[in-house]
């Protein structure tokens, strides 16, 4: 391959990648570098939608006060200031870009979710709406002038000197060679690291690799200990966990138990539209005490028309498998869905390392806090990736001021002379679940720690991707079990059986960054 010598290199093809192409080709030439197709990604199994204080009865400023609230005392204010504030001059770009979101009476339909305390989930083809987007961003930019796409070209190096990015090393699985890539500007847009735990909503793909990426180059990667779990994973026999979107809930849809009993009110007055993180816990604890593997998600009150309209993926997929939902219970429990933590940015896109970028899940730009607000994710994308462009040129970070304190910290070293787990996909992704999951102690999460470092210590020179893949989990799975040892406390989707309650004196963020 040749080095065209590009003025932009991002690396993943989801929402984040694409939409940040299609702003860069108006100043420069731009290569897309994705590990598999431009279409697979995590964004198009997105359901739920994305949220803009749109609405008649909406506003920005409650928006703000539903997503700091969700935060749990870790969201920056003026990140999220941001968000609310531009969303609807992003949704108009998306619909001028040609997204056919829904309408009602001839105005944009809203929907509402858990913990939004107003309608404003703006959704494409009911619950298909990353797909839509992906589709829609994916034409745009197969067609789009100034945009290289390079398939099946996984990226494994970011090339730093002198504290500045200047490249990407690439390893084309197709051809088999390491390929590099040059250009001033480097974007992280390769999304979450779902596939770390045994039970996920995300594909094959999520495996952390601009998080291991980026650590890797030297850029400080934060709040790695809060993953968000989604309270509502289909759980059928033989079947992949397959995510019942939240807006089902909105919708009217009530959580009910093996015995068919309705609980959640019984753990928080919200009851069914609480916030993720106590919902995905109640559903545990609800789990434990009728010794079931699951419960159920009832919508069999509802219109049939409003569930086949409304959900017409979900009620597809579930009736593929034997399952009316119009009629019969869903049965659910919680899965690892979103990563909140990871590479550390301002708020325009900067890391610490000049000329590399961040958006979309592999960042954190201070949004989400301890606990994403629902449908704020496709949101800031897109705010963020724009703010990315608006600054592009710039060759020093300047970074915001802090608006928690922080503490960083080193990955620590251990003596894993006795351990000889060997190291498989399948018993990562079980430890981790087992181990880090949504309900964590000390003796659980230092087992799992002196595993992975032992598998960290022994890992080889990557010749596959596959093997790559691995790689990078493991190096992810370490930050996110050392940062959950760190955070002696419970707070928002974190929560420790040994440190049940939230601490003042842990509102901050915890940051690591490799050193040699």
């Amino acid at each position: 391959m040749i080095d065209e010598g590009f003025d932009f290199i991002i690396i993943g093809s989801g929402i984040a990648g694409l939409y940040t192409a299609l702003l860069a080709r108006e100043v420069g030439n731009v290569l897309i570098l994705t590990k598999g197709s431009i279409d697979e990604c995590n964004t198009k199994y997105a359901q739920g939608g994305i949220a803009a204080p749109i609405g008649r009865d909406d506003s920005p400023e409650i928006h703000f006060e539903d997503t700091i609230a969700a935060g749990a005392g870790l969201c920056d204010p003026e990140a999220v200031r941001i968000l609310v504030n531009e969303a609807s001059d992003r949704i108009a770009d998306l619909i001028e870009i040609g997204v056919p979101f829904d309408t009602q009476d001839g105005e944009v339909a809203l929907a509402r979710e858990a913990a939004h305390s107003r309608s404003r989930i703006l959704h494409a083809g009911g619950d298909a709406t990353g797909k839509q987007i992906e589709v829609t961003l994916s034409k745009a930019a197969r067609v789009a002038p100034n945009i290289t796409i390079m398939e099946h070209c996984l990226a494994t190096e970011i090339i730093v000197r002198d504290g500045i990015a200047q490249g990407v090393i690439a390893f084309d699985s197709r051809a088999g060679s390491i390929e590099e890539f040059h250009a001033p500007i480097i974007i992280l847009t390769t999304g979450g690291a779902g596939r770390l735990f045994k039970l996920t909503t995300n594909p094959d793909i999520a495996t952390g690799d601009g998080v291991a990426l980026a650590y890797r180059a030297g850029a400080e990667i934060t709040d790695m200990e809060f993953f968000q779990f989604h309270p509502t994973a289909l759980r059928l026999p033989g079947v992949p966990p397959f995510l019942i979107s939240e807006a089902v809930r909105g919708e009217g849809g009530v959580l009910r138990n093996v015995e068919g009993h309705r609980f959640m009110h019984h753990y928080t007055p919200e009851a069914d539209l609480a916030r993720r993180d106590i919902v995905a816990r109640s559903i545990v604890a609800e789990m434990r005490k009728t010794g079931s593997d699951r419960v159920f998600l009832d919508v069999t009150h509802l219109p049939r028309q409003t569930i086949t309209t409304r959900f017409p993926h979900i009620y597809r997929f579930c009736l593929k498998h034997g399952l009316d939902i119009t009629r019969g219970l869903i049965p659910v429990a919680p899965a690892a869905h979103y990563m909140m933590g990871g590479v550390k940015t301002n708020t325009r896109g900067e890391t610490n390392i000049s000329g590399l970028f961040a958006c979309g899940e592999v960042a954190c730009t201070g949004v989400h806090g301890a606990n994403r607000l629902a449908s704020n994710s496709l949101m800031e994308v897109l705010v963020f990736s724009k703010r990315i462009i608006e600054t592009f040129g710039g060759k020093e970070t300047v970074r915001d001021k802090k608006a928690v304190e922080e503490r960083h910290f080193t990955l620590r070293k251990y003596d894993t002379s006795r351990i000889t787990t060997p190291l498989r996909l399948a018993i990562l992704q079980s430890l981790m679940w087992d181990n880090a999951g949504i309900i964590r102690s000390r003796d659980k999460l230092e087992e799992a720690a002196l595993v992975l470092a032992a598998w960290y210590e022994r890992l080889q020179k990557p010749t596959d991707r596959p093997y790559y893949e691995l790689c990078n989990m493991v190096l992810v799975g370490r930050l996110l079990i050392e940062a959950a040892l760190i955070r002696e406390e419970s707070r928002g989707a974190h929560f420790r059986s040994d440190f049940p309650e939230p601490s003042s004196g842990w509102e901050k963020h915890i940051i690591f960054r490799n050193t040699p």
